[in-house]
């Protein structure tokens, strides 16, 4: 062991603020108050000078890079080696900031937040077996990037496989399994906190327990993609529900129909608001839990990342005294989001808000918040009706489902209140002919409907890990659909390679696609006669209309987003970049 300690020892135990006072970096006052500081809060000497404004963390790290000898690494574009990262065990890598790098000659190079703590540096050689050459690395970088690359994905499979041994091979009584489950050492609970923790862990938004023949797969849904892990002890399955039916109130014993419900948890010290759907299968009962972080708050209006013209007009819809807004699209586009964006820039204390949702999503101060509940009769419809007796200014209505609440939501528009709500269509023109077909009245729709926001949800590029892309000869194509200068498409488009930080997808993030349709008198009149075809031609010969496909097209121009997902979340026709339509761009708008 002596041997592997010579083979690099650091340079010399030497302390950090002698080193940066003998060098002129700070002043011998600076350090006397840093060590005063450091006393009293604990912490580190380096970070203490950073607080306080004494030296610039690069600076430092430069510094030390210099004095030491040792590499500066940036943990941002650096490629991980997980068979590395891994012989570092986690909780180690956590308590000395450390986390193993490469391995070169036999030798392997670790990035420590403080590379002067001699202790830490003996303790990693013990663990490791090997000799230790040492980098220097930022602290707040380190601590993200142990969150991403210890992903818990090892310990879900092992805790599976310690609850089907405690299964055993018999038939179990579930009644009995839960009475167990209430011991916090129980597998079972083991296994989904540590599966939880990994869904936070990873941003997703939501996670699928899926039964299958001979084994159970939990996909978990990031940035709008599944991801999935399969393990093979497949009885785990029936512990898992049951835990999360008796953590979210449903009947055990029925296995039969689907049940919905919701629970509230803490993760990591943030709180997560679970809502739970189980539905009976072929081969058991599959679990999807969408996951709602009540820590985050609710992003305003500016939060959405509307483009500045788009929310300007926006803004100015909101604030009619009358009239109905609808905001449309798929499940998971982002339509919730918006709406609670504008009920908090709505929310003020003259202002009467009432809403009807299916879940209440987040509970927001000084707003009637009403949970629809079929089973008793409370619709959408109910609540509306019953919810304009209240004397509101703002309604917001979770679905145009039928034509009753549509109806009741018009006429509402027309008497003099606000009303917000969603619809299921693929386009913003699409959805004023929908209410149409749902039965409301063409008169009723052309005098209470003010806009309709369609938006999608793209993946952002990996900042990390991104490198220029060129279009393939079909992409090229497809791109000379919107007449653009050839120039403009030639060049400035990129792509992720995949790194630890977007979890080897590319992307990581994802940002709004909007496109608004304020509908004019030409747009009116062929609503009026149940015009599709001049609806249509007038909503995008419209001088503020700019197509959904359009806004997405500008992000991948811009190098925020990829062609390919583009195209996997928006449908575009070539009518929707025709030449003879003049499309104004967000600059001449904002103008």
């Amino acid at each position: 062991m002596s041997d592997v300690k010579t083979t690099a020892e650091p340079k010399k135990k030497i302390r950090i603020g002698d080193l940066l006072v003998q060098n002129e970096v700070i002043s011998e006052q600076q350090l006397m108050t840093a060590l005063k500081e450091q006393k009293s809060t604990g912490r580190k000497l380096g970070r203490t000078l950073i607080d306080l404004g004494y030296v610039e963390e690069d600076n430092l790290l430069n510094f030390l890079s210099r004095q030491l000898d040792i590499p500066f690494v940036q943990l941002r574009h650096f490629q991980f080696n997980n068979d590395l990262v891994r012989r570092l065990p986690e909780a180690l890598a956590r308590r000395f900031r450390s986390i193993v790098l490469a391995e070169q000659s036999g030798e392997l190079l670790v990035g420590m937040a403080d590379p002067m703590d001699i202790f830490a540096y003996d303790e990693l050689v013990r663990v490791l077996k090997q000799p230790v050459k040492q980098a220097v690395v930022r602290e707040s970088e380190l601590l993200t990037t142990l969150d991403l690359v210890y992903r818990r994905t090892d310990e879900i499979a092992s805790l599976a496989e310690e609850l089907e041994d405690e299964l055993g091979d018999d038939a179990f009584d579930l009644a009995d399994l839960s009475a167990e489950s209430e011991s916090a050492e129980a597998p079972v609970v083991k296994l989904l906190q540590t599966l939880f923790e990994d869904a936070v862990q990873a941003r997703s938004s939501d996670i699928h327990i899926e039964p299958d023949e001979s084994v159970v797969r939990i996909r978990q849904r990031v940035d709008g993609v599944l991801q999935e892990q399969v393990m093979k002890e497949k009885r785990v399955n029936s512990a898992l529900v049951l835990r999360l039916k008796l953590m979210a109130g449903l009947n055990i014993s029925e296995k039969r129909l689907p049940q919905d419900g919701r629970f509230n948890i803490r993760v990591k010290g943030r709180s997560i608001d679970v809502r739970v759907s189980t539905m009976p299968v072929q081969y058991g009962e599959s679990v999807v839990m969408r996951l709602l972080d009540q820590s985050e708050g609710t992003l305003d209006l500016s939060g959405t990342g509307m483009p500045p013209a788009l929310l300007e007009r926006f803004r100015q819809l909101i604030h009619k005294p009358h009239g109905m807004i609808l905001v449309t699209g798929p499940t998971g586009s982002g339509k919730t989001t918006t709406l609670y964006g504008a009920l908090t820039e709505l929310n003020r204390p003259e202002v009467k808000i009432i809403t009807a949702e299916d879940p209440v999503e987040y509970r927001l101060p000084r707003i009637t918040q009403v949970q629809v509940n079929p089973k008793i009769g409370l619709e959408f419809a109910t609540v509306l009706r019953a919810g304009l007796r209240q004397d509101p200014d703002v309604m917001l209505v979770g679905e145009m489902r039928d034509r009753e609440t549509v109806e009741i939501g018009l006429r509402a528009a027309m008497t003099g209140h606000l009303v917000l709500s969603t619809l299921h269509t693929n386009d913003a023109i699409s959805s004023a002919m929908r209410l149409i077909d749902m039965g409301a009245q063409p008169f009723l729709v052309a005098s209470s409907l003010l806009g309709v926001v369609a938006q999608r949800l793209i993946r952002r590029i990996c900042v990390n890990c991104k490198v220029a892309y060129e279009p393939t000869e079909q992409e090229k194509i497809w791109l000379d659909t919107f007449h653009r200068d050839p120039l403009d498409i030639a060049t400035g488009f990129v792509k992720g390679k995949g790194c630890y930080q977007c979890s080897n997808t590319g992307y990581k993030g994802r940002i709004g696609v909007y496109e608004m349709l304020v509908l004019d008198e030409p747009m009116l009149d062929a609503l009026r006669r149940q015009d599709v075809a001049g609806f249509s031609k007038a909503a995008r010969t419209s001088e503020l209309y700019r197509p959904l496909g359009q806004g997405a097209m500008d992000y991948a121009i811009e190098g925020v987003t990829t062609l390919q997902e583009v195209a996997r979340v928006t449908t575009m026709s070539e009518s929707d970049f025709a030449a003879e339509v003049s499309v104004p761009t967000i600059e001449e708008l904002a103008e």
